[in-house]
């Protein structure tokens, strides 16, 4: 399953999900192509078709919900083995945005790292969350064997990896901390979809019944949401945990559990992570416990 990112139409609403007040541009749709390995090259037009609603025989229904807006996306993000320069090219006639990355080869990270330090420009990317900030560029226009048009290539070191990021767009006016950070939540996206695979099993749907498959999805989101919530209450460093980190240190453990009349108590065995339980106050107030005879639940710590 190759997935694809497109840029909400300009002057279209957001999608039911997306937080009120957010710009579209902070919120990629995420739409799926399946793929065999040898038509990779053909998914980022095939994606583009599918969104227009023209269809080939063997095309797939691109857009996550099977929705069509009956035009081309803005703007595509995607991975370099998902199309060639042709279709690169095919993409900024049709006035379609693109953001990708190219492949490195050694002659090309030769030229690059001979390249003087005046040459490079340090800048600094607005999300705060990241640990480096301020990575240095090189903004330049390329030509490309088969791309007829205008072509900027970004190419960023010391962002954390030990090869520099090749980034290819043919926006050719946006800021470069923009375009990163926007390259960047493709990874943010690939992230959450592989949490939900691994910790929630969200590809492991209970039934073919496409009720009780949107019941699994929604229990997925509040369960996800719920795990984020936590630890943003707990801070420190699980501010940013996955939930199975989590739930490792601080949800699977042992209790003594003692069932009286108007309440329950809940005695958490000792554990190295339990300080920061206490810490966050979770456990500082009962809570309410309506489906259980409108119990009081009591967290203790031994």
């Amino acid at each position: 399953m190759l997935r694809v990112y497109r840029r909400s139409v300009p002057g279209k609403e957001l999608p039911p999900k997306a937080s009120a007040g957010v710009e579209p541009f902070q919120h990629p749709d995420v739409g799926r192509l399946t793929v065999e390995g040898r038509e990779k090259a053909l998914a980022v037009g095939r994606h583009a078709e599918a969104a227009e609603g023209e269809l080939g025989p063997h095309q797939s229904r691109a857009d996550a919900g099977g929705r069509h807006t009956g035009e081309l996306p803005a703007e595509l993000i995607f991975d370099s083995q998902l199309t060639t320069h042709e279709n690169l090219s095919k993409l900024n006639q049709q006035g379609i945005f693109f953001i990708t990355l190219r492949r490195r080869s050694r002659k090309m990270l030769g030229e690059i790292y001979s390249r003087p330090a005046s040459a490079w420009q340090r800048i600094t990317l607005d999300s705060l969350t990241r640990t480096f900030r301020t990575p240095r560029v090189l903004d330049e226009h390329v030509t490309l064997q088969g791309y007829d048009g205008p072509l900027r290539q970004l190419t960023v070191i010391d962002l954390g990896h030990e090869e520099p990021t090749v980034l290819l767009t043919n926006h050719l006016k946006i800021g470069q901390a923009v375009l990163i950070t926007r390259y960047a939540q493709r990874m943010l996206i690939e992230n959450n979809i592989s949490e939900a695979i691994q910790f929630f099993h969200l590809d492991a749907l209970s039934s073919r019944v496409g009720l009780k498959v949107d019941f699994d999805l929604q229990l997925t989101l509040m369960a996800s949401s719920l795990y984020r919530l936590m630890a943003r209450r707990i801070g420190r460093e699980y501010q940013r945990a996955q939930p199975k980190t989590i739930f490792r240190n601080l949800l699977d453990l042992s209790a003594k559990v003692e069932i009286e009349t108007t309440r329950v108590i809940v005695t958490i065995d000792k554990r190295a992570h339990n300080p920061c339980l206490v810490a966050s106050g979770l456990a500082d107030k009962p809570a309410r416990m309506p489906w259980f005879g409108d119990k009081q639940l009591h967290i203790r710590f031994a």
